[in-house]
């Protein structure tokens, strides 16, 4: 089906509608295990990949983004955080300047290809990712790219004890004050405790910039609370309001906060 034919299917007033598109109830029914292991459980995540080194243009980072976008609107609905909010995500990027980023949720590696793109070419990027599959499509697609020597995915959770930031100190130069970014965009219930160890163990300085996709779909409402609790003591947050990724049904916030330090 070609692209014109498949948006008159899945596009009602202008509004693009996600669950017109079999991927997307398919996606809907495999839930459970995405929650569970960060897979729809399809193949989609490695058919990403396959397309991206099959038909995009090696080297060119802006074309491997054009074509994720693009499988993801016309061949299989994906999680990531999409075109929309990716431009809220670029508008912070560039803004802060990171010279080190932590991005938490790797999955297919489309997020930390906008932030490669928007940050200096001496900067550098470090993505957790719960499922060691999602890292190897990951590296394949940033290495395609040509921005794999900036990108680095570390296999782990910072829910697992002190493990993985352990790991990200040890091994990445994590150190006191020498985080400038956070993007965050993996399980919504970690987003409000992963943070807390982030500003426990000293990583953040004043004018790091923390970046949450989802905090309204499907939400993370702790997170959201907390940052408002903040609210012009630890931390001045901005709430784009936005939708959910490849549609224009569902309504989302990103929230962009200015650590201010505790």
């Amino acid at each position: 089906m070609g692209g014109l034919q498949l948006r008159r299917v899945t596009e009602i007033g202008g509004k693009r509608l996600p669950f017109l598109r079999w991927s997307f109830l398919r996606m809907a029914v495999g839930m459970p295990k995405l929650m569970r292991d960060w897979q729809v459980g399809d193949g989609r995540e490695e058919a990403l990949a396959q397309h991206v080194l099959a038909t995009a243009r090696q080297g060119d980072l802006d074309d491997v983004i054009r074509t994720i976008d693009r499988f993801c609107y016309e061949q299989s609905f994906m999680i990531n955080v999409g075109d929309e909010k990716g431009e809220i995500l670029d508008a912070a990027v560039r803004r802060t300047d990171p010279k080190l980023v932590l991005e938490l949720g790797t999955y297919c590696g489309y997020s930390a290809l906008r932030v490669a793109r928007a940050m200096g070419t001496d900067a550098r990027l470090v993505s957790v990712e719960f499922n060691s599959a999602n890292a190897a499509i990951a590296r394949r697609i940033w290495d395609h790219a040509g921005v794999g020597e900036r990108l680095t995915v570390v296999v782990g959770t910072l829910g697992d004890g002190g493990a993985t930031a352990g790991r990200l100190e040890a091994e990445q130069g994590f150190a006191k004050g020498s985080v400038d970014l956070v993007f965050i965009d993996h399980d919504k219930n970690a987003y409000l405790p992963d943070l807390e160890l982030i500003v426990e163990r000293g990583w953040l300085h004043p004018g790091s910039v923390a970046v949450a996709d989802n905090v309204k779909f499907p939400g993370a409402p702790k997170y959201r609370a907390y940052m408002r609790q903040a609210e012009g003591s630890e931390w001045r947050s901005v709430e784009h309001s936005t939708h959910a990724e490849y549609q224009t049904l569902l309504k989302d916030i990103v929230m962009v906060s200015d650590y201010l330090g505790s």
